[in-house]
């Protein structure tokens, strides 16, 4: 039900903010601004994603836990989306989601949400040891087949 009254509040906020600010400043500086947020955001976030994807790459590189850098890029994808869809209150939440403190926050807060059953890295070998027990079978090598030219599937079809 929240969903639904997101879907309907959000476009009635955006509506109500472009008749008030389009009637104090313009219908042309209004359109300017929404383009310029747009040309703003997608810069910011291209940079903070790249930011992001490193901090996401250290963190399989050492082993840690991937959540956080995760959920902070999912939160600059987003962030992303609204900067593009145009209006105030979209992009006003967009470039909130850029800040890393607000970042940080949202995610502590469900983080503080949802429990974790379980979490591993990597297989379930690792836990056990590194010895895997197994039969093998020696393959001899084939050497491969000698080309015939070109096949002729791609030629057209001449008419017939």
């Amino acid at each position: 039900m929240w969903l639904f009254a997101l879907f309907v509040a959000v476009p009635l906020i955006e509506i109500a903010l472009f008749i008030q600010i389009g009637g104090l400043i313009g219908l042309w500086p209004t359109l300017l601004i929404v383009v310029l947020t747009a040309i703003l955001g997608t810069t910011l976030v291209r940079s903070q994603g790249l930011g992001a994807l490193e901090n996401l790459r250290n963190s399989f590189s050492e082993l840690g836990d991937p959540t956080e850098p995760l959920a902070h890029g999912a939160m600059i994808l987003f962030s992303g989306a609204l900067l593009l869809t145009p209006g105030f209150f979209t992009d006003a939440v967009g470039f909130a989601l850029l800040v890393p403190g607000v970042r940080s926050a949202v995610f502590r807060y469900f983080r503080s949400r949802v429990e974790v059953q379980q979490f591993s890295y990597g297989s379930e070998r690792s836990a056990q040891g590194s010895t895997i027990e197994g039969e093998f079978e020696e393959v001899e090598e084939v050497p491969p087949r000698p080309r015939k030219g070109p096949s002729r599937w791609t030629e057209e079809n001449n008419g017939r």
